[in-house]
């Protein structure tokens, strides 16, 4: 069953590249989205080895706790293993929370890799009050980011024949910029909230890339002549 894609072509007519398109190279493109917010951090890379990612997403959540209010002088021990007990009770492979744990500060969800389960990694996000929730297997559409990542993707690349990786980066942190100037918030639109939309009490509009929608929906550009486009803080990746 055919199903909504960027574009269809009659059978034995694939779509082909202009004569403007050269295969110069590709980059890596990290992401940390803020779906409450739409805030986006992003960063390219030639390549998306742990030795790259684990220092850049170090840097970029440290920065982020920085920014959330303080905590207060009191904190409750109980309350505080509960508050990440609850986010692994339905986890089908929960991993081991350190005994020492500090407030729950920041839910990190990014998809089921080894890389993204590194002990030392895993140890240093607990440690910052960062709680790592994982995607299933084949399971990607569960992050936000996909949505995200489509959307500045359109919009950098669509009708543009970059030259070289670096050309590819530097328009993609152009478009992030202008992005978080006036951010959209995205929604999980689950099944609850689907049940909530058919009844015209909640309207939204779907996101291609993941299970995510929004309030109000994303301009498009025409200009290249193309289509394009909890109780903690959370975060996608």
């Amino acid at each position: 069953m055919p199903h909504p894609g960027v574009s269809w072509q009659p059978q034995g007519r694939p779509a082909t590249q202009p004569h403007e398109y050269i295969r110069g190279g590709t980059t890596k493109i990290l992401i940390l989205f803020h779906p409450a917010t739409g805030q986006v951090r992003l960063h390219p890379a030639t390549r998306g080895t742990n030795a790259i990612l684990h220092p850049w997403l170090r840097e970029r959540l440290s920065e982020i706790l920085a920014e959330l209010p303080p905590l207060g002088s009191s904190q409750d021990v109980a309350a505080t293993q509960a508050a990440w007990a609850m986010w692994q009770a339905s986890l089908t492979m929960p991993f081991t929370l350190p005994e020492d744990l500090p407030p729950l500060r920041l839910l990190l969800v990014w998809d089921n890799l080894a890389g993204h389960k590194t002990p030392e990694l895993v140890l240093w996000l607990c440690a910052q009050g960062v709680m790592p929730l994982y995607t299933p297997v084949g399971g990607s559409w569960l992050n936000m980011a996909e949505s995200i990542e489509r959307v500045l993707k359109r919009r950098a690349l669509d009708g543009q024949h970059p030259h070289s990786p670096k050309e590819i980066g530097s328009w993609f942190e152009q478009t992030a910029q202008r992005w978080n100037e006036q951010p959209t918030p995205f929604v999980w639109n689950g099944n609850r909230r689907q049940r909530r939309r058919r009844s015209g009490g909640d309207q939204t509009h779907w996101l291609g890339g993941s299970g995510a929608s929004t309030h109000k929906p994303l301009r498009r550009s025409h200009s290249a002549g193309s289509d394009k486009c909890q109780n903690s803080q959370q975060m996608t990746h």
